[in-house]
């Protein structure tokens, strides 16, 4: 049962050490949670009270299901963004229609990641390389935090999700800024990155919200035009089923595919670092998926939209000293006590104080350190990095994404088909081979004999480049040359083309009067030399286990001793 139900596994074993800390963490996570929980809910364009439904309901099946216990689930910055992107490109017309599609979403990402999960799928996010995850957090964070100008300017600014179009709103409504509004964000950020210098277990976000309510309340800045949140509903989140049908699925289902692999990337990464911090060793990452899909479908039946793993609450539940899943618990009750007995609190809460606690939050998300070293070493990464960056920011979230994997994908493609190609000499007074470019000098280069290292997997997108290669090493060698040696230890599997290929470069060599020797196939590609017959081409006695073995039978021709025999001829075949 601990595989399906991961509390089980340390909840029998819970010590009353532990529920002071949890509490301390639960308690923590849970005054940070309510605020940001209502800001990014405004992100995502949806009434704050939305925020606190995200952070209860799917914190307790996290609880249950979640094989991470430091990670602190509920709404977060990049997800809330991407739900805007993705439903401002619909025909909403009306908040409750915008509220429905909104929890539609929460379903269609759950039941992806739960489906994934299931069927142990976890390996596609994979596919979202750290360059694009950093291209594009950053640039969705650029756009947030610009976002917002509205709450703190105090001025009704079109939104967008292309940056240079916020740019161009918020310079046109610049002059209707409420300098009310513009001290109070100011305030609330300058507060916030005071207090988390000096020590960020100190919870500045809650002292910036009380300071934010008291003074509207007795400063009566409403009177001043100071926007503030007004009515947050009070109770329970009704239960009501999502309404999905064929148009909504077809309307949404990008936007939901990306969710589901943003938010389970973000997940699986924070709880991964937080394990390798505490040195511990829980989370399985197809159990993640089910845990994430479970919280999101059947929190959108309780009202809740996207919900995933949150970088800054993780870090303060574990800061906090968080030891189970019993702190997101005692979080979500915090969260209950608040939308029962709590929300007329917030009601004089401004906008300004939310939009500060969004983009102090979200500044952190932009990674300069990363793409500074990409920059030095890495270049072609930096370029997908950048691209990735520049898509978000000026074509759009969505769009910024699936052009970074786009990238990322071309620059694998680009790199499989055009591999390292190395040619190989004896390093003096040793038994090693090694590149000619590295070693210069120490290595001995013989005029009768090239060898070669293939640093690839030979396939249909690099057997032509591996051909034209060969023969020109050749060319190169000149009338001297006797023989080809190509250690094949990189290289992990040959394709049908790529065999084929093989054979005629055998072929070829054969009919200018050159030996052809193979060293160092590991025991898959052993498996398709002799599966796909081109060992009928090479000869048995051509198949070595190592470099200096194919050069001394070269030297010496004779057969090989009965364990390099035995080892070289090995496969599943015969």
């Amino acid at each position: 049962m601990q595989k399906f139900l991961p509390f089980l596994g340390w909840l029998p074993h819970y010590k009353k050490g532990d529920f002071t800390k949890d509490l301390v963490a639960g308690l923590t996570v849970g005054i940070v949670l309510i605020p940001q929980g209502m800001a990014y809910a405004m992100i995502a364009g949806l009434p704050p009270v939305y925020g606190l439904y995200a952070s209860l309901v799917p914190l307790l099946v996290y609880a249950l299901l979640g094989t991470s216990r430091q990670v602190a689930m509920g709404p977060v910055a990049m997800d809330s963004i991407l739900v805007a992107a993705g439903l401002g490109a619909l025909s909403l017309v009306g908040v409750e229609e915008y509220i429905g599609m909104a929890l539609v979403l929460a379903f269609m990402v759950g039941a992806i990641q739960f489906i994934l999960g299931l069927f142990r799928m976890g390996f596609l996010v994979n596919f979202l390389s750290k360059p694009v995850i950093s291209g594009f957090t950053s640039g969705a964070a650029v756009i947030i935090i610009f976002s917002q100008l509205k709450h703190l300017f105090g001025v009704d600014i079109q939104g967008s999700n292309q940056f240079h179009q916020l740019v161009l709103n918020a310079i046109q409504k610049l002059g209707g800024t409420n300098m009310y509004d513009l001290g109070i964000g100011l305030a609330g950020i300058a507060i916030i990155i005071f207090f988390r210098k000096i020590d960020r277990r100190i919870p500045a976000v809650l002292l910036v919200v009380l300071l934010g309510i008291l003074m509207v309340y007795y400063l009566d800045l409403q009177a001043y035009g100071v926007k503030i949140v007004g009515t947050v509903p009070t109770g329970l989140p009704p239960f009501a089923v999502p309404a999905i049908n064929l148009k909504n699925v077809l309307d949404i289902w990008p936007i939901a595919l990306t969710l589901a692999l943003v938010g389970y990337l973000e997940t699986i990464s924070i709880g991964k670092a937080l394990e390798e911090k505490n040195g511990t060793d829980h989370i399985r990452a197809n159990q993640e998926l089910v845990a994430l899909g479970a919280s999101n479908m059947v929190g959108s039946f309780f009202q809740s939209f996207i919900s995933t793993a949150s970088f800054s609450r993780s870090a303060i539940n574990s800061e906090g000293g968080g030891r189970t899943n019993l702190a997101s618990v005692i979080s979500a009750g915090l969260v209950l006590l608040t939308l029962l007995f709590l929300t007329p609190l917030f009601y004089y809460l401004p906008n300004a104080v939310l939009a500060s606690i969004i983009m102090v939050s979200v500044f952190g998300l932009i990674d300069i350190p990363y793409p500074a070293g990409l920059w030095k070493h890495r270049k072609d990464e930096f370029m997908v990095l950048l691209a990735t960056f520049l898509a978000t920011l000026f074509v759009g979230i969505k769009e910024g994404i699936l052009i970074g994997v786009l990238f990322s994908l071309l620059l694998m493609v680009y790199r499989t088909s055009n591999p390292h190609f190395a040619v190989l000499g004896n390093i003096r007074n040793s038994e090693y081979y090694k590149n000619v470019n590295r070693f210069g000098d120490e290595v001995v280069v013989r005029e009768d004999l090239l060898i070669l290292r293939f640093d690839a997997q030979l396939y249909f997108g690099n057997s032509d480049y591996f051909k034209n290669q060969l023969l020109r090493h050749i060319k190169d060698k000149g009338d001297a040359l006797k023989g080809v040696v190509l250690n094949a230890e990189a290289i992990n599997y040959i394709d049908s083309t790529g065999a084929k290929t093989l054979v005629r470069v055998i072929a070829e060599m054969h009919r200018l009067g050159l030996q052809f020797y193979i060293a160092g196939a590991i025991g898959p590609a052993r498996d398709i030399i002799y599966s796909s017959r081109i060992i009928d081409a090479l000869k048995k006695e051509h198949l070595f286990v190592k470099t200096k073995e194919a050069v001394a039978y070269f030297d010496d021709p004779k057969s090989p001793s009965d364990l390099q025999g035995k080892v070289a001829h090995q496969n599943r075949t015969g």
